[in-house]
């Protein structure tokens, strides 16, 4: 019986497998050093570059002389992002809220190691990610991966973080690499996430002014130059600040799309207030549009008489008419063209209200937001549900994110944030389903700071938010970690959100007369008590953590051992292991999604659990009777797990099979991929 891997895709070995299967004479073998010993040689498979560039000549850029955006490491990053891990997301009922039917996922842990455990799961799944980077500034830490620095190095720079998570470092300007290793940081991350996006998917990214040029060159390598969107201006503040010689009012935020083509980006309600009907026309408000467009040829430079006036209009220099003459004179003779609001001016269309509303019209955003709250709004919406203390500094206000969901997802589908910080993210899409009767889940990823480790180092405008989201956590018990703040964030904000729907439902019983009077009804105790809005909105959240393998490490290296030794290994399983983290362990092997519904039941004293009406069957059980494995079987489960101590002899293991191809025997073929142990 084939075993599990519990480890993450080898992404470089995928990219040998696309090309081979395009150039099978470009593949070739050399010497696996890393796997290799004296005794014995192993070989891995490689490409030969050159024949490569041979197959694929005259379309090779060679030399120097190519357009490249590089830094020190680089290369360092790539192959950093394709190497496997092996790591696995351990899940935690006790912190999670709605376990049994909540589809977000709160997930604690490296966000570079979970993209990676992430890329089978949730591969072309995700319509829309934002994130919220670290910003280069100097004062703030940056995620250093272990590829960029020896650890004696590593260890200097470190702020001595918690627990062995030395992953962040303060990065200052006398760095050599100041922008290298943010650069570094960010590209393996979002090589990753473009794999989870949809075809039709996007990704936002805010940053300031300090590394937009260089997140600009990054983007247009992963994702394309061609797939660029916008860089959309946020106002972010409206305080002028006399520090600098001009006021930094404004953050960038840099917009992709996987595939441009493929996009159907959302945009902005429609202003009904720009609508009026001074001429009674019955088919109701209107505004006036221009008809000239950019000049693409064709004969569509011709006058437009006003017949009021009778003056000539041809269109502006450059520019042509969006209309043939056939075309403009059927607009003309239906009363769609006007000249002006007094008839006396140059021609334009009238875009009818009620025809946009019917069509589902959207208005296209502008790159720049005047209008999404600032960061005094999100400090304020977070101290509203902290008691009116300040926990979290420049936290993005929801609007802001809101309204990017109204652009990159507004039918629906899974929003992923991977720097989630304060998790605004969370609360946005929560707030966004309330509002729009939506179906978005998230997919929220942040690293534990420790939170007395981020004090120490903390500049004095950050220290009170700080030490107050400490006495937060002291105050109900909680480790001292910037993951327990947000998560009691989204717990607050998603009991916010079904308490101000009831106010709503209360202001609907009160009848205003005129200015100063006005009648209630009593409100009903089913208004009181109504829960339908907690029963469509999924306020929950399943919180996953990332940890080392379920799998001792002799489990990975069978080459290591001889056959005699292959009797003290029957116990492979990690003994702190639960069967509820090794199911979640085969959920991301096989890469089925994390979030969907399981049961567990007792069948002749065996535990078995059944995910997602049959995607998975596993029993995790020792000295597992035939009984069970026939009526796993009979179930027809899509994939099938057992313990592999579960069975006393290799025969009992290969009966299995024949259990399975007995009562499955039109897809007896395929068992053998199906049917696996641990």
């Amino acid at each position: 019986m084939e075993r599990m891997k519990f480890e993450s895709p080898d992404i470089t070995a995928q990219n040998i497998d696309k090309i081979a299967a395009l150039f099978p004479n470009c593949i070739t073998e050399m010497l696996d050093e890393e796997h290799s010993t004296p005794e014995k040689k192993v070989y891995k498979r490689a490409v030969n570059f050159e024949l490569l560039k041979q197959m694929l000549s005259p379309d090779v850029v060679d030399g120097d002389e190519a357009y490249e955006f590089t830094w020190v490491g680089k290369k360092a990053a790539i192959v950093e992002a394709n190497k496997p891990i092996r790591k696995t997301l351990r899940p935690c009922v006790a912190e999670s809220k709605d376990w049994d039917t909540t589809e977000n996922l709160y997930i604690e842990g490296d966000n570079l190691e979970v993209l990676k455990l992430l890329q089978e799961s949730y591969l072309g799944k995700v319509k829309m990610i934002y994130i919220d980077p670290p910003y280069n500034t100097g004062n703030d830490f940056i995620y250093a991966d272990d590829f960029m620095r020896s650890q004696e190095e590593e260890n200097e720079q470190m702020g001595m973080f918690d627990e062995g998570e030395n992953r962040l470092f303060k990065n200052t300007d006398t760095n050599g690499r100041f922008h290298s290793d943010w650069c570094s940081m960010i590209y393996s991350r979002l090589m990753l996430a473009r794999n989870l996006l949809t075809d039709d998917g996007v990704i936002f990214i805010s940053i300031d002014e300090k590394e937009s040029g260089n997140l600009r060159e990054i983007c247009d390598e992963v994702f394309g130059s061609s797939n660029f969107i916008s860089n959309m201006i946020w106002q972010s503040r409206t305080s002028i600040s006399n520090d600098y010689e001009v006021s930094l009012n404004h953050n960038h935020t840099l917009i992709y799309a996987k595939i441009r083509e493929s996009v159907s980006f959302g945009g902005e309600s429609i202003n009904v207030e720009d609508y009026v009907n001074p001429d009674n026309d019955p088919r109701g408000p209107w505004k006036l549009v221009p008809i000239d467009a950019n000049h693409a040829g064709g004969n569509t430079i011709y006058p437009i008489r006003n017949p009021k006036t009778g003056i000539d209009y041809y269109p502006p220099n450059g520019r042509i008419w969006c209309y043939n003459r056939e075309g403009m004179q059927k607009l003309i003779d239906d009363g769609r063209i006007k000249f002006g609001l007094n008839d006396d001016s140059a021609p334009k269309r009238k875009l009818y209200l009620n025809e946009r509303i019917a069509k589902g019209d959207k208005k296209t955003p502008s790159s720049i937001l005047l209008d999404a709250g600032t960061t005094k709004d999100g400090t304020t919406e977070i101290m509203g549900l902290f008691d009116g203390e300040k926990i979290f500094d420049y936290p993005k206000p929801v609007k802001f994110i809101k309204r990017l969901i109204q652009y990159g997802a507004p039918d629906g589908g899974i929003v992923m944030d991977f720097f989630s910080g304060s998790a605004t993210t969370a609360h946005a899409v929560m707030e966004y389903n309330a509002e729009n009767a939506a179906l978005l889940n998230y997919i929220l990823v942040q690293l534990p700071e420790n939170l007395d480790a981020s004090l120490k180092r903390a500049s004095n405008d950050s220290k009170k938010a700080l030490q107050n989201a400490i006495s937060f956590c002291d105050s109900h018990s909680k480790p001292r970690r910037l993951t327990e703040v947000a998560k009691e964030r989204i717990r607050r904000s998603g009991e916010k959100i079904i308490t101000e729907w009831k106010v709503s439902k209360l202001i609907d019983n009160v009848n205003i007369v005129d200015d100063t009077h006005y009648t209630t009804t009593v409100p009903t105790k089913d208004i009181l008590d109504d829960e339908s809005l907690r029963n469509t909105l999924d306020i929950g959240f399943r919180v996953l953590k990332l940890d080392d393998t379920n799998m001792r490490d002799v489990y990975y290296a069978p080459d290591d051992y001889d056959q005699g030794m292959l009797t003290g290994l029957e116990s492979n399983i990690k003994d702190d292991r639960t069967d509820l983290d090794l199911l979640f362990g085969c959920l991301i092997d096989w890469g089925l999604p994390l979030s969907l519904p399981y049961k567990s039941e007792k069948i002749d004293r065996c535990t078995v659990h059944t995910y997602n009406d049959g995607d998975l069957i596993a029993c995790f059980d020792a000295n597992i009777p035939e009984s069970v494995v026939k009526t796993i079987a009979k179930r027809k489960p899509l994939r099938a797990v057992f313990r592999d101590s579960g069975f006393a002899s290799s025969p009992e293991k290969i009966n299995v099979f024949e259990i399975f191809k007995l009562y499955m025997p039109e897809d007896a073929g395929d068992i053998t991929k199906r049917v696996r142990v641990i």
